[in-house]
C-alpha cells in the first residue's frame, strides 16, 4: 500500500459514528462513546486528523490545543486500522496535524502513554526523531491515585518542536 492512496482530511460531523468504529477495531484502545466522537469530529476538527482510504476510515487522531497553554497540543487518541498499519500513517497524521493553522502556535506536543503500549512509545519515538527532538515522560496519571487501581498508570510524553509553526514562517 502506498501513502497517495491515504487522503488526510479534518473530519466533519458526519464522521462521527465512522470513527467511533474505527477505535473499537483498534484494540486494545479505550473506546469513548459515539457522542465523544462525534463531538471531537464536529468541535475539535481543526485538531483532529481523519485518514480514509478508498473512502473508508483508516487512521485518527484526536488532539486538542490545551486551553491552559496554547502552545501545547495534547494528543488524545491514535488509533490506526490493521488495513493501514506498517506505512508511517500514524507518523504522517501527527506532521499533517502540527502544520495547521489551528497549531501555529505550538511549540510541543503531550500525550500520556502507558508503559507497556509499544506500538505508541514507537510512533511518538520517531515522531520526535524525525523532528530532531528528545522525548520526556514522568509518570502523570497514577493507577492507584487516579484510577483507583483499575487501569494503568499513563505516562505524560512531552515532545518540543524545534519553534512554534508561526515563528517558522
Amino acid at each position: 500500500m502506498t501513502e497517495t492512496r491515504i487522503k488526510l482530511r479534518k473530519p466533519s460531523n458526519q464522521d462521527g459514528s465512522a470513527v467511533w468504529e474505527l477505535v473499537r477495531s483498534c484494540k486494545p484502545l479505550d473506546e469513548n462513546s459515539m457522542y465523544c466522537n462525534l463531538v471531537q469530529c464536529d468541535h475539535f476538527a481543526d485538531t483532529c486528523v481523519l485518514a480514509e482510504m478508498n473512502g473508508a476510515p483508516v487512521g485518527w487522531i484526536s488532539a486538542y490545543v490545551r486551553p491552559d497553554d496554547p502552545e501545547t497540543l495534547f494528543v488524545w487518541q491514535v488509533a490506526v486500522s490493521p488495513l493501514a498499519r506498517g506505512c508511517g500513517l500514524g507518523r504522517r497524521m501527527l506532521g499533517q496535524l502540527i502544520a495547521r493553522d489551528a497549531c501555529a502556535d505550538v511549540n510541543q506536543i503531550q500525550t500520556t502513554i502507558t508503559k507497556d503500549n509499544d506500538a505508541s512509545w514507537g510512533l511518538f519515538s520517531s515522531f520526535a526523531e524525525r523532528q530532531g527532538a528528545e522525548i520526556d515522560s514522568e509518570a502523570y496519571y497514577k493507577s492507584e491515585e487516579h484510577f483507583d487501581g483499575t487501569a494503568k498508570t499513563e505516562h505524560l510524553v512531552t515532545i518540543p518542536l524545534a519553534e512554534p509553526l508561526s515563528a517558522a514562517a
